[in-house]
């Protein structure tokens, strides 16, 4: 074997430490596959980027981010971190794609109802018969302001993180928002906030709101890259073994 070898390179480059076996298969492939194509073509490898360890109720500070020195490898990372949110059931049951909100960790509704002709629910059985402005935590009902459905456009169940990037940076799907709208939304909507505070026993969503808005704010001045199509994360994997 020669000293040119980019095999043998590569393996000089690559150091593996126990901290990665912690991490996703995928995680770990797809920058390692990146790596051998490049060595083999006589390019550098791509540097593999590296997260601390987070746990499942948490979510990582931008600080943990800025290491990336590429910006649109560091904004399609914070927005993966975002998507932790955006794809948690808290979020993402009001964001389905069918007609018939979802509950619970991606459970159809109970009882049944349909979204109706403006994502309110139908006559007689609208949203607002059951859910209130807030939380009634005797009858185990949730509620916050504007409580409903998302368009149909909007939804996110089952969809990729880059699926859902691309939805929300697309003025036609997202409500006719600009990029610092939909932050200042993430920030100060009731019904997001609502996420944090779901009551009864419910799973919050990861993190808070203000560290979500921080991960936003980053993002967007990353230049709002998305991560690359195929990355699916574990709340999306769940969501598709409940339909």
């Amino acid at each position: 074997m020669s000293a040119s070898d980019p095999l043998r390179t590569l393996r000089a480059r690559v150091t593996v430490s126990p901290r990665m076996f912690r991490r996703p298969l995928w995680l770990l492939a797809t920058p390692l596959v990146a790596s051998l194509l490049a060595a083999s073509c006589g390019a550098a490898p791509h540097a593999v980027v590296t997260l601390p360890a987070v746990a499942p109720g948490a979510l990582r500070p931008v600080a943990a981010f800025e290491h990336i020195a590429d910006p649109q490898q560091r904004a399609a990372a914070l927005f993966e971190e975002m998507n932790r949110v955006l794809a948690h059931p808290r979020c993402a049951n009001c964001h389905p794609s069918g007609d018939s909100p979802l509950q619970g960790s991606f459970e159809l509704h109970d009882p049944p109802v349909h979204r109706g002709p403006d994502d309110h629910g139908v006559p007689g059985m609208e949203c607002s018969s059951c859910h209130q402005d807030h939380n009634l935590e005797l009858a185990r009902v949730p509620g916050a302001p504007k409580w409903a459905l998302a368009p149909r456009k909007m939804a996110w169940v089952g969809r990729s993180p880059s699926e859902i990037c691309e939805q929300i940076k697309d003025v036609d799907r997202n409500g006719g928002k600009t990029l610092a709208q939909i932050v200042h939304h993430l920030g100060h909507d009731e019904l997001v906030a609502w996420g944090w505070r779901p009551g009864h026993g419910r799973e919050p969503a990861p993190g808070s709101q203000a560290e979500l808005v921080a991960l936003a704010t980053a993002w967007m001045q990353a230049g709002a890259a998305c991560p690359p199509a195929g990355a699916t994360s574990s709340d999306q994997r769940r969501a598709e073994v409940k339909r």
